[in-house]
C-alpha cells in the first residue's frame, strides 16, 4: 500500500478525564477511580488513532496555549504526527475540557462557549487558517465543522486539489457535507439538532444533499449508511466489553479517513470504522493506547468466522 498522508484540521484541546465509581446525585460524593490528562479534542484524538494505524498525519487547527505546550510536544513527538503547523501561543490560556466518565456514560465540561464568543464577538481567534500546502500534499483529509468559514475553506481547498475528505456532525444542507467523500453524523448531533425527525428520514436528507457516503451512528445500535440514489444499508456495531466510550466517535472518524485513503468500498469502510471504534472503547484511556491495524483486522476476522458457524 502506498504511503497514506492525512491532513487533520479542527479541534485540538487538553482533556482532563475522571473515571468515577458511579455518577453522584446532587450534594453526594463519588470516588474518582482513575484520572488522566492528555491532548484530545476531535482532531487531536483522530490524529493519534490515525498515526497508530500507520498513517502519516499533519495536525492543524486550535492554537496550543501556554499550559499545554510541553504536554502536546511530548505526547506527539514519538508518533508519525507532524505538529509543525500548530501555533504554540504563550499568551493564550489552554483550551481544556473536563470529562466525568463511567463505563458507558460521559459528561463533558469546558469553556468552549467562551472560546467561540471571543472569536466571533471580539475577533480573537485562537485557531489557524487551513494550510493549502499541506492539503495539496495529503492523500485525504479529516475536517471538523467547528471553525465556520475556515472549516469551509479547508473543504474548498480539498476540492481545488481533488483531495477527498471526511467530516462529521454538520448540517445536511451545508458546504462541508455537500462536497465530502464521507460524512459521519452521530446520534448525539441528531438529538440536538433534528430530534423529532426519524433516522431514516435524516439519512435520506443527507444522501440527497451530498455527493458522497453518509453514515449515521447511534452508539451500540445499528448504524445506517447510504448514498444519493442508493438503498439505505445497516451495519451492526462490533460487540466488545466497554471500558469507556470516550473517543469512540473520533476513532470512528479516524477509521473512515484511513479507509477512504486506502480505497475501501462503502461496506469495507463502514466495517473498518466500526471495528476501530470498538477497539477504542475496549480500553481507557484510549488516547494513550490507540487501536492498531492488527486489532482491527482481528475483530473483523473474528466476526467473519462467527458468521460461518
Amino acid at each position: 500500500m502506498e504511503e497514506i498522508k492525512i491532513y487533520a484540521y479542527g479541534m485540538i484541546c487538553i482533556s482532563n478525564s475522571f473515571v468515577l465509581k458511579e455518577f453522584p446525585t446532587i450534594d453526594e460524593y463519588s470516588e474518582i477511580e482513575q484520572c488522566y490528562r492528555f491532548p484530545g479534542g476531535e482532531t487531536g484524538t483522530c490524529g493519534a488513532v490515525l498515526a497508530s494505524l500507520g498513517a502519516n498525519v499533519t495536525l492543524d487547527g486550535t492554537h496550543i496555549g501556554r499550559e499545554a505546550v510541553e504536554l502536546v510536544r511530548d505526547f506527539f513527538k514519538n508518533r508519525s504526527i507532524d505538529i509543525s503547523l500548530l501555533k504554540f501561543d504563550e499568551s493564550f490560556d489552554s483550551l481544556e475540557d473536563y470529562i466525568l466518565i463511567t463505563k458507558d456514560k460521559r459528561t463533558p465540561f469546558g469553556r468552549f462557549g467562551h472560546f467561540f464568543k471571543q472569536a466571533y464577538e471580539e475577533n480573537i481567534r485562537h485557531w489557524n487558517k487551513p494550510s493549502e500546502k499541506a492539503i495539496e500534499a495529503c492523500t485525504a483529509a479529516a475536517i471538523d465543522d467547528c471553525f465556520g468559514e475556515d472549516s469551509e475553506l479547508a473543504a474548498k481547498l480539498c476540492r481545488r486539489y481533488e483531495k477527498p475528505y471526511v467530516t462529521v456532525d454538520c448540517p445536511y444542507d451545508g458546504y462541508l457535507h455537500r462536497h465530502s467523500a464521507v460524512t459521519v453524523i452521530s446520534g448525539e448531533y441528531l438529538n440536538g439538532n433534528y430530534r423529532d425527525i426519524p433516522r431514516g428520514e435524516m439519512l435520506s436528507r443527507y444522501a440527497e444533499n451530498g455527493g458522497g457516503l453518509t453514515i449515521i451512528t447511534n452508539g451500540p445500535n445499528d448504524l445506517f449508511y447510504g448514498r444519493k440514489g442508493g438503498v439505505s444499508q445497516t451495519f451492526k456495531p462490533f460487540s466488545v466489553k466497554t471500558a469507556s466510550t470516550l473517543g469512540a466517535g473520533d476513532s470512528f472518524k479516524a477509521g473512515c479517513t484511513y479507509a477512504l485513503a486506502a480505497g475501501f468500498n462503502d461496506y469495507e469502510l463502514v466495517r473498518f470504522a466500526s471495528a476501530c471504534a470498538a477497539a477504542a472503547i475496549s480500553r481507557y484511556p484510549m488516547q494513550l493506547d490507540p487501536p492498531t491495524l492488527k486489532e482491527i483486522w482481528e475483530l473483523i476476522d473474528r466476526r467473519s468466522e462467527q458468521s460461518k458457524i
